[in-house]
């Protein structure tokens, strides 16, 4: 069975995954040497980590067919660290982030998707096309007519070429014919050697040279967890979105700990920390990738572009690449979540807008989804709060009440339930039936603690029934109400 899934993940889809792997390497070059920029460092560190990244990533990932490498969410995060201390401390802090994101997955903190819900996945998804977006249109500032043509004659081969035929993937296809049209019309066109320098070696193993202190520690510490955190983020995510695309499921845990053996390796190989990108996954997957052989390739295919064909990777014109990321764009916004606006719940429509705003507003994935989160937890815990129900009725003598509550206890709802009992009401004995109920936290417990103790202040005996176990457990062990002193603390107050 498991040489069957080994078969199936790396040689069931042999030519498409081959192909798929070619455009996502011509396309990781432009993006690698331009998070490098941001991140302040030479291009061949980007270059190096895509490497790295992409082809440790293709075997020990939890997501075949998914892309990692060099990604901007990570330089942003570099920026401060290069500019004060240097690229050593870089590396270091890459290899720390790689150790982090490795106890991540030993912790099976993979799981923590479970807990993002859909309309926080549909916000950092239309985000994340947004900012795809954005980035292309800096290469249209100053430019003439000619990249206007050759980016609208390459947007014109991707979507009308698949009319034709498949066997090639349209991407592929625009980068060739655009670049071959750009050399033999001498056109005026910002290529990738336009970019910044390529790398002329192979990347070499070394440590990075800071000295093994607790202030080098210090120092690296918070920028690691920041970017352990962000790109394991940024990676499950990923990673979820690939799942929906395919129809198939993918082991997170795995795909943590992946992550973290990757930016391991490419600090180890003078690369920066990376990790999954979901633009190139798109462009991946819409090229026909599914295995782990088109990460892998394209890891590989990248590293022999950059060093052996150089000299035509460097003509490639960026016309030709923004025609692609604005595919990658148009294909990854979800463009039924427009729609769904006026038919969905207000509290879904707002939490994905507000992923968006926060995201596209600050360029920070991990902040817009954190926001997104706190929303979705902020507008659940309200519904919850809201169908707490109590319900009373008395004896023929009137000597006994009967409450009957139904719903979820906790910090949220523990005010309406206090409100629900009318401790006006004098009586001989109240029963509270809690068979339907079920108690969280501290919070719910010392409301019911509230509940007996106003009763008890009126004269009233106080009876709980139909605790089941779990309730009891948690009542017996946080109340206060049966312990000596609890009334004279009520009145005190």
């Amino acid at each position: 069975m498991r040489l069957q899934t080994l078969a199936a993940e790396w040689f069931a889809n042999v030519p498409r995954d081959l192909l798929a792997g070619t455009v996502v390497a011509l396309a990781l070059i432009p993006e690698a040497i331009a998070f490098s920029i941001i991140a302040g460092v030479d291009p061949k560190v980007g270059l190096y980590a895509s490497f790295c990244i992409a082809v440790v990533v293709a075997v020990a990932g939890g997501r075949p067919g998914m892309i990692s490498a060099a990604t901007g969410a990570m330089a942003l995060v570099m920026v401060d660290l290069v500019r004060d201390h240097g690229l050593q401390y870089l590396l270091a802090a890459t290899l720390l982030t790689g150790v982090l994101q490795i106890v991540a997955g030993a912790l099976r903190l993979g799981e923590v998707m479970t807990f993002v819900s859909r309309s926080v996945m549909t916000g950092f998804v239309n985000a994340l096309a947004i900012l795809i977006f954005l980035a292309q249109l800096p290469e249209f500032v100053g430019a003439g007519w000619e990249m206007y043509a050759m980016v609208a004659a390459g947007l014109a081969i991707i979507y009308l070429l698949p009319r034709l035929t498949t066997a090639v993937p349209s991407p592929l296809v625009c980068i060739v014919v655009l670049t071959a049209a750009s050399i033999g019309l001498g056109l005026d066109l910002r290529t990738v050697g336009d970019m910044g320098e390529l790398p002329s070696a192979l990347p070499a193993f070394l440590l990075p040279d800071v000295p093994p202190t607790l202030d080098t520690l210090r120092t690296i510490l918070p920028y690691s967890l920041t970017l352990a955190v962000v790109g394991l983020l940024e990676s499950l995510m990923t990673a979820q979105i690939v799942d929906d695309l395919t129809d198939s499921d993918s082991d997170k845990n795995r795909e943590c700990a992946g992550q973290g053996l990757a930016n391991i390796v490419a600090g180890l190989f003078g690369g920066m920390a990376g990790c999954a990108m979901i633009g190139q996954s798109v462009i991946n997957v819409k090229s026909g990738g599914r295995g782990r052989l088109s990460t892998l390739f394209a890891g590989g295919f990248l590293l022999f572009l950059i060093l052996v064909l150089d000299d035509w990777v460097r003509q490639i014109p960026m016309a030709a690449l923004v025609a692609v990321m604005i595919m990658v764009s148009v294909g990854t916004f979800n463009w039924a979540s427009l729609r769904n606006l006026r038919d969905h719940p207000r509290s879904s429509s707002i939490v994905m807008l507000a992923t968006v705003g926060v995201v596209v507003a600050t360029h920070d994935l991990a902040q817009g989804v954190l926001v997104g989160v706190l929303l979705s937890a902020l507008f659940f815990a309200r519904k919850v709060a809201r169908i707490v129900r109590v319900t009373s009725a008395a004896s023929a003598d009137g000597a006994l009440r009967t409450y009957r509550v139904t719903g979820q206890i906790f910090f949220a709802s523990a005010g309406r339930f206090v409100a629900a009992f009318d401790f006006k009401d004098v009586l001989e004995r109240v029963e509270i039936d809690l068979s339907r109920a079920h108690f969280w936290d501290i919070s719910a417990v010392a409301a019911l603690d509230k509940v007996v103790l106003k009763f008890r202040r009126e004269g009233t005996r106080v009876d709980l029934i139909g605790l089941d176990e779990a309730n009891a457990t948690l009542v017996d062990r946080l109340a206060v109400h049966d312990k000596p002193g609890a009334l004279e603390r009520l009145m005190g107050h």
